[in-house]
């Protein structure tokens, strides 16, 4: 079956055979690896006595794919410093499972592919002019419980993070002109935490091992990922950017609070998964995030009131004392 191409403009490692690097992390104080791209690059030819579990994958060889823009991602969320927008609409999600297509895995991560010739399955609302047209989603995960999403909040790591990729089919006419293109996409952000088994998501798990090796594809139909969202609708968003070559600065990130629950037999199922392709040396697919990229002049903004900040601030305040008549 022949791979679709329209997604390799987001998640496919660089072309040729690289050399894989790998850098020290402590037996006694497991922490994610450093956040900052500098440092990864700096230390990446250290040697790696976790089980060779922490690699660095050959999209992030060269320091010349990341370009000097301003609007990079992913981003530490502050959420003191995020700012209420009122004027935020809720995020009307609706998907239709019978354009659920394949899962394959495209030597990065695995992705679910949706058809999106028409408005089938699409997302409105929210900070979004437009109607956007799913096409694809895929997640991100560590080598261990302790990490693996590429966002953090107050730089808390989840052990993954669910990307649902939309592009907007009324300003452009492909998937890959809106992928390179100012408000081309719109990508919701999903953290997975560590919980009760995710009913939904074991169908998809069990087709992991038929996907186990780079560019190997499986029919997967009649899915919808809604089933993946969490029911709390509140949310960040800012403007930023693919988290993987070309790193275009293209999306609207839709960040939802409230993580969903998954157990640990399946976050180590995405663990089985390998980088590789069959006959190689395996390596497997783990740690497959970008480190964080500095906020610069954006402002995050939330769909929620910060409760948690003004009950501080009200505790804070003296009391007033009544005026004696």
């Amino acid at each position: 079956m022949v791979v679709m191409n329209s997604l390799r403009v987001i998640l496919q490692a660089s072309p040729g055979k690289l050399l894989w690097r790998k850098f020290q992390i402590p037996r006694f104080m497991p922490t994610r690896p450093c956040s900052l791209y500098t440092c990864t690059y700096k230390t990446r030819n250290r040697a790696c006595d976790l089980d060779n579990s922490l690699t660095l994958h050959p999209l992030w060889e060269s320091v010349d794919l990341v370009p000097g823009g301003d609007r990079q991602s992913p981003i530490n969320i502050r959420w003191r410093d995020s700012v209420y927008d009122p004027d935020l609409k809720p995020l009307t999600i609706s998907y239709d499972p019978a354009t659920c297509l394949h899962v394959w895995n495209n030597g990065y991560s695995f992705l679910v592919e949706f058809e999106d010739s028409t408005d089938k399955s699409v997302i409105k609302g929210g900070p979004l002019e437009h109607n956007y047209r799913l096409k694809q989603f895929h997640f991100h995960w560590g080598a261990i419980d302790a990490w693996g999403s590429e966002h953090t909040v107050d730089s808390k790591c989840f052990p993954a993070e669910l990307h649902l990729v939309h592009w907007n089919a009324v300003k452009f006419e492909n998937f890959e002109d809106a992928a390179l293109e100012e408000n081309g996409l719109a990508v919701i952000g999903v953290f997975l935490k560590l919980g009760k088994h995710h009913k939904e998501l074991q169908k998809l798990v069990d087709t992991l091992p038929s996907i186990k090796h780079k560019d190997t594809l499986v029919e997967f139909g009649s899915f919808d990922p809604s089933c993946l969202m969490p029911t709390c609708p509140d949310y960040w968003t800012y403007s930023g950017s693919l988290t993987t070559p070309p790193l275009s600065e293209s999306v609207t990130w839709i960040i939802k609070k409230q993580p969903v629950e998954v157990d640990h037999d399946q976050l180590e199922q995405f663990r089985t998964l390998l980088f590789t392709s069959e006959g190689e040396k395996e390596k497997r697919m783990v740690d497959n995030f970008r480190p964080l990229q500095p906020l610069m002049n954006r402002t995050v903004r939330s769909s929620f009131r910060h409760d948690y900040v003004l009950n501080v601030r009200a505790k804070s305040k003296p009391a007033t004392s009544q005026a004696t008549p």
